[in-house]
């Protein structure tokens, strides 16, 4: 395998980051709806929260992007 060949390779596996930060977000959220949903009165403190989360697993997805700019040729 060439070297070209391995950097698609490596971008591709950057791709699964992707996946992965998607993942991610859609759990926080899904959450935050159900636990909203069971005790209204904790909404501004659960949201808080959310949005901490959402803001570390996009970061995720964020060096993943990057770390595939990085290995393409």
């Amino acid at each position: 395998m060439g070297a070209e060949a391995a950097a698609f390779v490596g971008m591709g596996l950057c791709a699964a980051g992707f996946f992965g930060a998607a993942l991610g977000i859609a759990y926080i959220f899904a959450k935050t709806i159900e636990t909203v949903g069971r005790q209204p009165n904790a909404e501004a403190r659960v949201a808080k929260y959310c949005w901490i989360g959402f803001a570390l697993v996009e970061a995720i997805a964020l060096y993943a992007l990057v770390i595939a700019f990085i290995i393409m040729p």
